[in-house]
């Protein structure tokens, strides 16, 4: 057990370290980390829904190269170095995907489209959606700007809400919160990760005062809230393929999906919520 402990911290030191520094750095290692976290992530996630359904599978070089090339468009097109044409031939892989199924003569290829489809949707989408909270256009200037602090935030919060939340459900969690998916999340580990996410929304309110300390406020709840049904998902899908684990890439840790699974609903709730207090702000 104490081995593990030690695993997990190092691996967890490693990882947080590498996207931090990747997020900071430039936008180019932004790009380069999260196209391959992308790729890896769906290739994780097509390895596990292939063989769970008797004559299931689904191609994970191509829905790798839609995952990947959807992150690329959709950051070329918020820097503004390209046009909406940059997302035509993703709509051909998605048509292909659709169409090859004719051809591969699968015996369900019903399945394959949803497993194909569901990787861009569960698992490319929300990855691609960082390039909208790192890109912003600057008022004054009109030009595109990049600000890794947006994207950082969402995972300082998720992060610190799963540390609260481990450490004060471990010592006096009681209520279950979802016990039918996750039996070792409790209520009280869930509001405390919640307070220590909200109390740093108000570091970030200081130190980074372009948005106000009220949208930093919703904003963390915005991604404590969705984050936390974007782990008990994942919970829900091992538990119905019957794995304990996503993965092995990270050890200690598990997979990709493991690590990024609050992050998948958190970062398209995060858009949204974004979206939304641009529209209705004075």
């Amino acid at each position: 057990m104490k081995n593990n402990l030690i695993q997990r911290t190092v691996t967890g030191v490693f990882f947080v370290t590498i996207l931090m520094g990747c997020l900071l750095y430039s936008p180019l290692s932004f790009g380069i980390l999260f196209t391959l976290i992308s790729a890896l992530t769906i290739r994780e996630f097509t390895h596990l829904l292939n063989g769970k359904t008797e004559g299931a599978y689904v191609n994970k070089t191509i829905t790798m190269l839609g995952g990947v090339y959807l992150f690329l468009a959709i950051m070329a097109f918020c820097m503004d170095v390209t046009d909406s044409k940059v997302f035509i031939p993703y709509l051909a892989l998605i048509i292909y995907l659709i169409i090859s199924e004719l051809y591969l003569k699968k015996t369900n290829p019903i399945i394959n489209w949803a497993y194909a489809m569901f990787s861009q949707l569960y698992v490319a989408l929300p990855f691609a959606l960082l390039n909208v909270l790192a890109f912003q256009s600057n008022q004054n200037t009109g030009y595109v700007e990049y600000n890794p602090i947006l994207p950082l935030s969402v995972f300082v919060f998720i992060w610190l809400n799963d540390t609260g939340a481990y450490c004060v459900g471990s010592l006096i969690g009681k209520h279950r919160l979802f016990e039918r998916v996750s039996p070792k999340k409790s209520w009280e580990g869930s509001i405390a990760g919640g307070i220590v996410a909200i109390s740093t929304s108000l570091v970030f309110a200081n130190y980074f005062p372009f948005l106000s300390t009220f949208a930093w406020i919703g904003l963390s709840i915005t991604v404590v809230v969705f984050g936390t049904w974007g782990d008990l998902s994942e919970s829900l899908l091992k538990r119905q393929l019957g794995v304990k684990d996503s993965g092995t890439i990270l050890p200690g840790h598990g997979g990709m999906l493991d690590r990024f699974d609050s992050a998948l609903i958190a970062i398209p709730a995060a858009v949204i919520y974004l979206y939304m207090i641009s529209t209705i702000a004075p």
